[in-house]
């Protein structure tokens, strides 16, 4: 799904483990509650979405846009600074 446009997609719960979304657009997605499990989201544009509960536990997020996202609860990659 590589530079797909997934713009105000409403994926809460998705299971996406494993997928390699890079330089996909996010902007204001929904992905409540999603396993983002080793996610391969470099360059992604995950403005303003809601990772509210999200699991990004191995999520590679190199140059990922994060500005204005709802990381509450989120459980965030290991050295992940917000």
């Amino acid at each position: 799904m590589a530079e797909a446009s997934l713009v105000r997609a409403n994926l809460t719960g998705a299971c996406l483990a494993n997928a390699s979304l890079v330089r996909v657009n996010l902007t204001g997605a929904c992905l409540a509650k999603a396993s983002l499990v080793r996610v391969n989201l470099t360059g992604a544009c995950l403005a303003k979405a809601g990772l509210v509960r999200a699991n990004l536990t191995g999520a590679n997020l190199t140059g990922a846009n994060l500005a204005g996202a709802n990381l509450t609860r989120a459980i965030l990659p290991k050295g992940f600074k917000r």
